[in-house]
C-alpha cells in the first residue's frame, strides 16, 4: 500500500505561514523554514509589545499630569492623593487628556482639591 502524505494539509500549513510572512525581507518571506522561525519570533515580540504599550502610555500620562500639576504648585503624588481623598475617580488617561487639551478644566480640578 502506498504511503499517504496528506499533501493538502501540509501545503495549507506552509501556505498559512508564508502568507503571514508577506512583506518580510529576502528569504524571510519565501523560504518556509526561515519564515517559520522569523514569524515565531515576530509574534513573540508583538505579544510583549502589547504589554509594553500599556506600560509606556501610563508612563506618558503620569509625566503629563505631573507637568500640569507642578505648574499649579502641586506634585503628581500630592495631586493624586488629594483626588482620592476627595473621592474624585478620574483615571490617568482622562487626567492627562484634560491637562493637554483642556488646561482651564484641569486648573479648576486642581483648585477644587487644594
Amino acid at each position: 500500500m502506498p504511503r499517504s502524505v496528506n499533501a493538502v494539509a501540509s501545503r495549507a500549513r506552509r501556505k498559512k505561514i508564508l502568507k503571514q510572512a508577506k512583506g518580510f525581507y529576502g528569504k524571510r518571506k519565501n523560504v518556509y523554514t526561515v519564515a517559520k522561525n522569523v514569524l515565531e519570533k515576530g509574534l513573540t515580540y508583538s505579544y510583549v509589545g502589547r504589554k509594553l504599550k500599556k506600560r509606556n502610555y501610563r508612563q506618558l500620562w503620569i509625566a503629563r499630569i505631573n507637568a500640569a500639576a507642578r505648574a499649579e504648585g502641586l506634585t503628581y503624588s500630592e495631586f493624586i492623593h488629594k483626588l482620592s481623598a476627595k473621592n474624585i475617580d478620574l483615571n490617568r488617561k482622562v487626567l492627562a487628556d484634560l491637562a493637554m487639551n483642556e488646561p482651564e478644566t484641569f486648573k479648576s480640578l486642581v483648585a477644587s482639591v487644594k
